[in-house]
């Protein structure tokens, strides 16, 4: 299995800088490359990934997206002076030109070609590269927005012909349209472009019409365009949130890529001159991890803008230490997009209803707006004016987390300890006495037989180490999963913890008990099984789900209401007759780490030998498999997911992306 994280970088791509004054042009400054590879140092993260060097790319792989006439306009300014150089450059929307520049911008061609060949050979799992020019806005016969060849295009395409590809997402998410790829792709379903965007309809730049939500692409490439317009400054964490539950991941999952490239502009992150934008580093962690989780872990983050030097490192910093496996920080802020960012999300899922199979029940998304309003919903305005460095200083001190020297815990039983052993440590159980004593201290009305109580042992151990925070996570089997996890969140809350999520799988008959006496029990049967909000607890139980089932209760409704909740903890219990699959499990285990610090409980059925296996590799970083061929739920099945966040969305406020208020 690939292992390792490429980081690209070449000093050389410093040399391309602005000779004159030019006031749009200013903020593309050299230090953007060298401060974030310096941040990365800081944060001792370069020594901890895969060196790939970087090479320039040839004229062939360029031509894959450009015209031979740009090309050798570009090769031309290699010998001009200053005022040729101006000259060329003003027959160009917001560019330069430097006599390094086309040296500079070949070398970001081969860096990012670099990166999908380390990837797609399995030299390593994923990477970065750290590159200049950017690329998403030079289009076939033309540079445009400080991009001079479209790196990330040209990438997608040697994806391609190279290694004989046939679906690739790309997500763009600077906070400027990616004209440039939108143009080069809007007729080839093989590549499925997502984009959101800084529009105010349509008075930030670039300005165009087909940056909109109505442009889906052209021809074949219908519904492979996919465009999110920010129509107001200030979003934030919560509204970048909402977009990939509620648009791109599923429509992702659907096209099932086999590899992703990430357009990873940071001008989208708080304190950017022209994003303007509220989001915080941590949300890119977030971003980058549910990305993982697609085309077998093949992620490939290629940098475009980002113009606050401070915001713009630590940005990519969080996203580094995702793709090397880092447990994710804790989102900050209101978990609550605001009525703009939902309004533009509903407009982009009734664009696409017609191409999309996860769409196909949902109902009408008129007057959306009105109903906002007329069910209390108020239009927030965000606006925080900070000072953004000293912000960042106090704030990545507050959320960074150190990292446990193991990744996760297990017992060893069904075999898991052949799997990655060195981010494994297995325990030893608990003596037997020491075991009976705090069972009957503590959990005597639950434990009622010996054997499940010896069955105890192992599960106390590892639920203390990631208490404790001496390992990210844990996995134990038990003879009674249910049992074992109603102990499990009780002794959680004995520990301390305010907000417990749990996620049962399977028959599940036990509902648990806080110990408080003041249980305040919301219930709503449905077909996957029950939800429940206790005072201490947040709980699913999946009863009946199956595969055609999985995104739509999963993106629509667990991880909406998941990180509006924000869990200290999270534990997963898969018991008997589960119509949920392996690959299932392990997915929800995967999606589930974004929660909490990635702390994470799981305790599997004693039988349940091969999902062991599976889960504890999910919980150590592995790749899970592909879905396959998505097939969608029943029109009943998506009523009842419907029925169940009409009722809950006044009280969760990131199911408001979906269904009617």
């Amino acid at each position: 299995m690939a292992s390792g994280t490429a980081l690209i970088y070449d000093e050389e791509m410093t040399t391309h800088k602005l000779l004159w004054s030019d006031p749009v042009c200013d903020i593309e400054v050299p230090e953007r490359l060298s401060s974030s590879y310096e941040q990365l140092r800081s944060y001792h993260l370069v020594e901890r990934c895969v060196h790939v060097p970087a090479r320039e790319g040839s004229e062939e792989e360029i031509l894959l997206v450009h015209s031979v006439e740009h090309l050798e306009v570009a090769k031309s300014t290699q010998t001009m002076n200053e005022e040729e150089l101006k000259r060329v450059s003003e027959n160009y929307d917001a560019f330069f030109f430097h006599p390094s520049t086309y040296h500079c911008a070949r070398l970001a061609v081969g860096a990012a070609l670099q990166l999908v060949d380390a990837v797609m050979s399995g030299r390593v799992h994923n990477g970065m590269a750290l590159v200049r020019p950017p690329g998403h806005h030079s289009q076939r016969n033309a540079a445009n927005g400080f991009c001079l060849f479209n790196n990330v295009a040209i990438a997608a395409e040697y994806a391609k012909l190279k290694y004989g590809l046939q679906r690739i997402l790309i997500v763009d998410w600077d906070v400027h349209h990616g004209q440039g790829t939108q143009y080069i792709f809007e007729e080839d379903p093989s590549v499925l472009y997502f984009s959101w965007h800084r529009y105010e309809h349509q008075e930030f730049w670039p300005s165009l019409k087909e940056s909109d939500y109505d442009a889906v692409g052209l021809g074949k490439g219908k519904g492979f365009n996919i465009n999110l317009p920010w129509n107001k400054v200030g979003m934030g964490n919560s509204d970048y949130l909402a977009a990939f539950f509620h648009v791109l991941l599923p429509m992702a999952f659907e096209f099932d890529p086999e590899l992703v490239l990430v357009s990873s502009g940071y001008d989208s992150g708080i304190g950017d001159p022209e994003g303007q934008m509220n989001a915080t580093p941590e949300v890119f962690a977030h971003l980058t991890h549910f990305l993982m989780q697609l085309a077998n872990g093949k992620l490939c983050v290629i940098l475009e803008g980002g113009y606050h030097l401070k915001s713009l490192g630590e940005s990519v910093c969080m996203t580094v230490k995702t793709l090397l496996g880092d447990p994710v920080p804790q989102i900050t802020g209101d978990v609550e997009p605001c009525l703009s960012a939902v309004e533009s999300i509903q407009n982009v899922r009734a664009a696409h209803k017609p191409y999309w199979k996860w769409l196909a029940y949902e109902g009408s998304f008129s007057s959306f707006k009105q109903m906002l309003l007329i069910n209390g919903f108020i239009p927030k305005l965000k606006i925080i004016k900070i000072n953004t460095k000293r912000f960042l200083e106090l704030h990545m001190k507050n959320i960074l987390i150190p990292v446990p020297p193991i990744k996760t815990a297990t017992a060893g039983s069904g075999g898991s300890e052949h799997f990655l052993p060195e981010h494994v440590q297995l325990v030893k159980e608990m003596d037997k006495t020491e075991i009976k004593a705090l069972v009957s201290g503590f959990y005597a009305d639950l434990v009622k037989e010996d054997k499940t109580l010896l069955s105890l042992g192992n599960m106390f151990v590892i639920l203390d180490k990631i208490l404790k925070k001496e390992v990210c996570n844990g996995i134990a089997a038990s003879p009674t999963a249910a049992l074992s996890a109603a102990v499990a969140l009780r002794h959680s809350v004995r520990f301390g913890l305010q907000r417990v999520l749990c996620v049962f799988v399977g028959d599940m008959q036990m509902i648990p008990n806080t110990e408080d006496g003041h249980l305040s029990v919301l219930f709503y049967i449905w077909e996957f099984g029950n939800f429940y909000v206790l005072t201490n607890l947040l709980l699913f139980l999946l009863k009946d789900a199956e595969g055609n089932d999985f995104f739509s209760a999963v993106l629509g409704f667990i991880l909406p209401v998941a990180y509006s909740y924000q869990p200290n903890l999270t534990v997963i219990a898969v018991g008997p007759n589960r119509s949920l699959g392996i690959n299932g499990i392990s997915l929800l285990v995967a999606l589930l780490q974004g929660l909490a610090e990635s702390r994470i409980f799981a305790v599997i059925e004693d039988t349940e030998k091969s999902l062991m296996q599976s889960v504890t590799k999910a919980l150590v970083g592995a790749s899970t498999p592909s879905f396959g061929i998505y097939v969608p739920p029943t029109q009943e099945k998506v009523n009842k997911i419907k029925a169940l966040r009409d009722q809950f969305q006044q009280e969760w406020k990131m199911l408001q992306c979906s269904g009617k208020l």
